[in-house]
């Protein structure tokens, strides 16, 4: 299996040499030349298999050029209870009739990204030595809240790697800013940025593609690569929790195998909504994909009329991962759509930068509106979600799975679908504790977070997870805060190139 970047289709590279540089030279992102297959017998087999297995047999359609010791070596690491409170990995609730909770949460910092980013620092750090790289790696990240304690957790202290995390300084839960300030490790990194997500993730692609920077790098040893969701080792993993949730259903008599399901996802970055996209083309039996978004819904509006149009209001929101106006693995679903056509996606998204905006072809727009439909809410929507889930179903839930609710709610309404669902239930509700109970208690308080987090427990018995609890006693060691015009001088500085 080789790998092509989605600006340039003649780029070629294994998927050890895509792992480690992350994105392309010229700005693309790394696809697989094709989409392996996956039977239902397949699928069955699967549903006997651990998780850790379940990873690896995937893994091998698309790692083809790492070992299969080299596969399970990452997998056995990465998907274990040392990581997981869940000896499953993930966990699925039944919330109504039909309607599934996959719970991507029990990692080691309360969210999804554990799914991936667990495993990451193996991929990275065997791709290395496959590839015979004597380099320093230096990991760059931009996050929304969750990509980035998740990234720090799991290269922390890993050698020959070091990480830096700009995050948005208004722009994440007051849990997801302790748990990055107070991150623990040798070899992290953590900064506020002024500014929002956007602003993170713009300035770190530019450092990335900046010949200057590489070059300087280069000379003193050292290379960058990424933990975002742009570098397909990321992506991949995620990709994993789909299927196997399905062979899951299957094992458990609540499908039969080959029957149709809807995935939706909260989103605002794609690639999670992108993962179950992989999934359904390599077999997973898909009706609909509904990809969920909160105010901030530029992917609602692309997916409905075809225009991608970051040109508005940004808001910041109780839903704070999913702050995006800028979709960055949008670019591979459309790769993937107009036939691998590097001419187009180029010119696509140079509109995009220089003007904030382009529409893709009629073709392209079929096409989405036979895989996905789409769907938005604002806050005062989610939390009245997140009440009514509670009060209905003893279920508490967190604001970006409430979305994902919502949205479903109103799918279901409009269509009459009654295919059965699989939703994605992205975070703890202990994460964004003060909205979560602000929902359920019906009203703002004032009590610290702490003890925000102990009256969830009290009403929800669902336990707190001890990477939480034990946040409370850290100290904090991350306070810089910059502007976004000094990201390239502050990690050239950090790194003391």
């Amino acid at each position: 299996m080789f790998y092509n970047s989605t600006r340039n289709s003649d780029v070629k590279v294994k998927s050890a040499e895509a792992i480690t540089q992350g994105i392309s030279s010229e700005g693309g992102l790394f696809v697989p030349e094709s989409i392996p297959e996956l039977s239902l017998a397949d699928i069955n087999a699967i549903g006997e298999m651990s998780y850790a297995d379940r990873a690896a047999f995937v893994f091998s359609k698309f790692l083809t050029d790492f070992t299969e010791a080299e596969i399970h070596y990452c997998t056995d690491n990465a998907y274990s209870t040392k990581n997981f409170e869940s000896e499953s990995i993930t966990e699925i609730a039944h919330l109504f009739d039909g309607t599934y909770m996959l719970e991507l949460w029990h990692g080691p910092t309360c969210a999804f990204k554990d799914m991936a980013l667990q495993i990451l620092p193996y991929f990275l750090t065997t791709s290395a030595k496959k590839i015979n790289l004597d380099k320093k790696i230096v990991i760059l990240v931009a996050t929304s809240g969750d990509t980035g304690k998740a990234a720090l957790e799991g290269f922390k202290d890993v050698e020959g790697t070091s990480i830096l995390v700009f995050y948005p300084e208004d722009g994440v839960s007051p849990m997801q800013k302790r748990q990055m300030k107070t991150q623990e490790g040798s070899n992290v990194g953590v900064c506020a940025l002024k500014g929002n997500f956007d602003d993170c993730q713009n300035g770190v692609k530019a450092i990335f593609t900046d010949d200057e920077v590489k070059q300087t790098l280069e000379n003193n040893g050292m290379m960058f690569s990424s933990a975002n969701s742009i570098n397909w080792g990321r992506l991949v993993p995620q990709i994993v929790y789909y299927i196997s949730a399905y062979a899951e259903l299957v094992k458990d008599g609540e499908i039969a195998l080959g029957d149709k399901v809807n995935i939706v996802v909260p989103t605002g970055n794609f690639g999670n909504i992108l993962a179950a996209y992989y999934a359904k083309h390599m077999g997973v039996p898909v009706n609909k994909l509904i990809c969920a978004s909160n105010i901030n819904n530029v992917l609602t509006d692309f997916i409905n009329t075809g225009v991608y149009d970051r040109n508005r209001k940004f808001f910041a929101t109780v839903s704070p991962s999913m702050d995006i106006l800028i979709s960055s693995n949008l670019e591979r679903l459309l790769y993937l759509m107009t036939d691998r056509n590097d001419a187009v996606i180029r010119e696509w998204f140079r509109k995009l930068a220089a003007e904030g905006r382009y529409e893709v072809s009629d073709d392209v727009k079929a096409k989405l509106s036979d895989e996905f439909c789409a769907g938005f809410c604002d806050d005062e929507q989610t939390k009245a979600i997140i009440h009514e889930i509670y009060e209905k179903y003893s279920y508490t839930c967190d604001t970006h799975t409430a979305v994902a609710v919502k949205v479903y709610e109103d799918y279901k309404k409009s269509t009459g679908d009654t295919t059965k669902t699989i939703i994605a239930s992205t975070a703890s509700p202990y994460k964004f504790s003060a909205a979560v109970l602000e929902a359920i208690e019906g009203g703002k308080s004032d009590i610290d977070e702490y003890a925000m987090i102990d009256r969830i427990a009290e009403l929800s018995d669902i336990p707190v997870p001890a990477a939480l609890a034990d946040l409370k006693n850290k100290p904090e060691r991350f306070s810089d805060v910059i502007d976004k015009t000094e990201q390239k001088k502050y990690v050239l500085s950090k790194l003391g190139v």
